[in-house]
C-alpha cells in the first residue's frame, strides 16, 4: 500500500516565519521515509468545521511548487482542486508546469468545491451544486483537450476557448494523473468512471468505502470502463494514526482488501514530528500490505 501525508494546517507552529522551514522539514522526512505522495488542501480560508476560518492556509498550486524543489520523489496533488477557482484552460497550465518543473510528479486532483463563504469573500462565484458538477465535467474535458494533440476550440454549456494550446506538453505520460475526490453516488462516482485514473474516498468507515467502491463498479460498467484501471485511494480521517496504530493497521488491512491501493493521512500534531513519529512507527507496517 502506498501512502500520502496530506498537509491540510499551516497552523503549527504559529509564527509565519516559521511555515515554509517547517514545510521544507516536513516534505524532506515524508520523502526520506517513503511516503509516495504529498498532498494540500485548495482553500483560501482554513474550514470551519476544523478551525477557525481565519488560520493561516496557503495558495495549494505555489505550496507544491515550492515543495517540487525540495523533493525528487514524490507525487505532489492538490486534494483537492475546486472547480470554481480557475478557469480550465489557466488550471491545465497550471499542473503542466508543476509537472515540467518536478519531473512529471504532478496529479490532477479536483472536484466541485463546496467551501462558499471563502468564495464568496473573495469573490468566487457561487453557483448551484448542478452548475458546478457540469462545470467540473467540462473543465475534465478541456484538460484532456490541452494535454492531447488536439489544440483547436472547445465550446461548452460554461466555458469557450479559441485554442487549446499547451506548450511545453506535461512530462508525464499521457497526461499527468486525473484524482477525482468525493464519493457523491451519483455524479462524482460517474465522472471517476468518465474521466478519472483515480479516485478519493474518505475512509469514514471501511463499511462506507466499500458501498462507494460498489457505486463505482456500476458506473463503471454502465461506462464501458475498465474497473480495475482506477487507482482507488482514500483520506483516513480518523485523528488516531500516532494513538491506536493497532487500529489504524486493522482498518488498512481490511481497506486494502477492498482495492484502496494508497492511504492519505493528516498530521494532527505539529507536522515535523507527526511525519517522523509516523516514519518510525506506522509507515513500514503499512507499506507492507
Amino acid at each position: 500500500m502506498d501512502l500520502g501525508l496530506h498537509y491540510w494546517n499551516f497552523s503549527t507552529p504559529a509564527e509565519p516565519a516559521l511555515i515554509a522551514p517547517t514545510l521544507a522539514r516536513t516534505a524532506r522526512i515524508a520523502e526520506q521515509a517513503g511516503f509516495a505522495q504529498f498532498s494540500v488542501m485548495d482553500h483560501y480560508f482554513q474550514m470551519e468545521y476544523t478551525a477557525a476560518h481565519d488560520e493561516p492556509m496557503l495558495e495549494g498550486y505555489t505550496t507544491l511548487g515550492y515543495v517540487a524543489a525540495l523533493t525528487e520523489r514524490m507525487r505532489l496533488g492538490v486534494l483537492v482542486t475546486g472547480v470554481m477557482y480557475r478557469y480550465p484552460g489557466l488550471l491545465a497550465k497550471i499542473v503542466t508546469t508543476l509537472d515540467v518543473l518536478s519531473g512529471g510528479r504532478a496529479e490532477l486532483g479536483i472536484g466541485a468545491s463546496w467551501y462558499e463563504r471563502e468564495q464568496r469573500a473573495l469573490g468566487v462565484p457561487v453557483v448551484p451544486v448542478g452548475e458546478r458538477f457540469e462545470r467540473l465535467e467540462e473543465t475534465l474535458r478541456i484538460c484532456l483537450q490541452m494535454w492531447g494533440p488536439d489544440n483547436g476550440p472547445f465550446k461548452g454549456e460554461h466555458y469557450e476557448l479559441a485554442e487549446t494550446v499547451c506548450v511545453p506538453a506535461p512530462l508525464s505520460r499521457p497526461h499527468p494523473p486525473i484524482l477525482i475526490g468525493g464519493g457523491g453516488e451519483k455524479k462524482t462516482l460517474l465522472l471517476v468512471a468518465r474521466y478519472a485514473d483515480a479516485c478519493n474516498l474518505f475512509a469514514s468507515s471501511v463499511e462506507d468505502v466499500a458501498r462507494k467502491l460498489e457505486v463505482l463498479r456500476g458506473h463503471c460498467a454502465a461506462e464501458g470502463r475498465d474497473y480495475d484501471a482506477i487507482r482507488k485511494t482514500a483520506l483516513y480521517v480518523a485523528p488516531i494514526a500516532l494513538t491506536d496504530p493497532d487500529q489504524v493497521l486493522r482498518d488498512a488491512e481490511q481497506l486494502a482488501g477492498l482495492g484502496i491501493s494508497q492511504l492519505d493521512f493528516m498530521p494532527d500534531r505539529e507536522p515535523v514530528a507527526y511525519a517522523t513519529e509516523f516514519a518510525e512507527r506506522l509507515l513500514p507496517r503499512l507499506a507492507a500490505l
